[in-house]
């Protein structure tokens, strides 16, 4: 593209339907979880939580893709609101390892029933084959993202296999 001329219509760009997507799911989410006074990274903290007892907050960061000062703001809130609990790790005393309480638990099946019903409402409007598709094109998107030549790892094995 030439200095002049302009840019693609976001229209025709798949980065701006991908992110179109995503901020209707997130605004969809929060609304269902206002009913239970969470926003959606708390439930987002508690759901992981829930699957992985005993992260610090840098690995709850990370899985919960925030700023490790985004989870520390997060945490003291979840805390303060009784449905975590926070213990210094046995190996080292500045990590602080997060556990959920039984309000945290309980709370955690209330927004989780509501959260599912609004995916429930994305996944209603295909097939189960273009829901399966569609979670292997998402996946293939994010893999070849991730990839840092830039190369989805089965074109690379492919064009190595072809090699030999």
């Amino acid at each position: 593209m030439a200095w002049d001329e302009a840019p693609p219509s976001t229209v025709t760009r798949l980065g701006h339907s991908i992110k179109r997507a995503e901020q209707a799911l997130i605004r969809e989410k929060t609304r269902a979880l206002r009913d239970v006074g969470l926003s959606v990274p708390q439930y987002t903290a508690l759901f992981t939580l829930a699957e992985s007892p005993g992260l610090s907050g840098a690995q709850l960061a990370r899985r919960c893709m925030v700023t490790p000062q985004s989870m520390a703001s997060l945490l003291l809130t979840l805390e303060s609101k009784g449905l975590i609990v926070r213990e210094q790790s046995g190996v080292h005393a500045k990590v602080f390892q997060s556990q959920l309480t039984r309000a945290g638990w309980t709370l955690l099946h209330r927004a989780d029933t509501l959260a599912l019903a609004v995916e429930q409402r994305l996944s209603d409007v295909f097939t189960p084959g273009e829901l399966e598709e569609f979670r292997s094109l998402l996946e293939r998107a994010v893999a070849i993202l991730d990839d840092e030549t830039g190369q989805s790892v089965a074109t690379a094995t492919s064009r190595w296999s072809q090699q030999f």
